[in-house]
């Protein structure tokens, strides 16, 4: 293994820059938590640690069975602090595994520029890109005719989300996402439970009617108010 040459050096990191920056980029446009600042420092602190583990072992070459690649090993597991940092729980919905996943990619990038394996660092960030905007874009045209918003104002109790579910696969629909607010006004009913508004994101491609889908919900016992858009 040849040394590494100031130049060669500062092309591996500029170019973990400009592909960290360029997956970031595009996690920022999409308002995510972790945007073009988080993705470009990954990938070049990854790349970094690549370089020193090849400049360590070409030090250490013969004289020793340490292994220095170890150093670089160690990001695939340490970038999971920050991708645990990225997923958030809210009720039954979780958010930020897309860029808790982009993370550790933009990680896999960073070491593979500064291995030198430009090709696949390259083809890497390419497919990463195209992947996070393409199919992104395929799946709001693909739901866009078939995609209503479902608000409910309802008690908060065992087994209410699963009557709710129910009975919209009674309908033939589909829930997509689901988040749950507690009612900031602390009221409850006549047997103490709190009160909670459901947000459904529901697939339609039945096209039931929004009455006929607000009815049905409406029937339920505990449902306060429904909204559907």
């Amino acid at each position: 293994m040849a040394e590494i040459s100031i130049g060669e050096m500062i092309l591996r990191l500029v170019l973990a820059c400009v592909l960290g920056g360029a997956i970031g980029y595009e996690r920022q446009a999409r308002r995510k938590s972790a945007g073009l600042r988080t993705n470009l420092l990954v990938c070049l602190g990854s790349c970094l640690i690549m370089i020193l583990s090849q400049e360590l072992y070409l030090e250490v070459e013969g004289h020793t069975n340490a292994d220095p690649a170890r150093l670089a090993a160690q990001v695939v597991s340490g970038i999971g602090f920050l991708g645990a940092g990225a997923i958030m729980k809210e009720g039954v919905n979780v958010t930020g595994l897309t860029t808790a996943a982009c993370l550790w990619v933009v990680a896999g990038v960073g070491l593979a520029v500064g291995a030198g394996a430009y090709i696949g660092a390259l083809l890497t960030t390419a497919l990463v890109v195209l992947t996070l905007g393409a199919l992104s874009r395929l799946d709001e045209w693909v739901v866009h005719e078939s995609h209503i918003d479902l608000h409910i104002y309802t008690v908060d109790r065992p087994g209410q989300l699963l009557a709710i579910s129910t009975a919209l696969d009674d309908l033939g629909l589909k829930v997509r996402d689901v988040k749950i607010h507690e009612d900031e006004s602390g009221r409850r009913d006549d047997d103490g439970n709190k009160y909670i508004t459901m947000e459904l994101d529901i697939y339609n491609k039945m096209v039931v009617k929004s009455i006929v889908i607000a009815d049905a919900i409406r029937k339920i016992e505990g449902v306060r108010r429904v909204a559907v858009s």
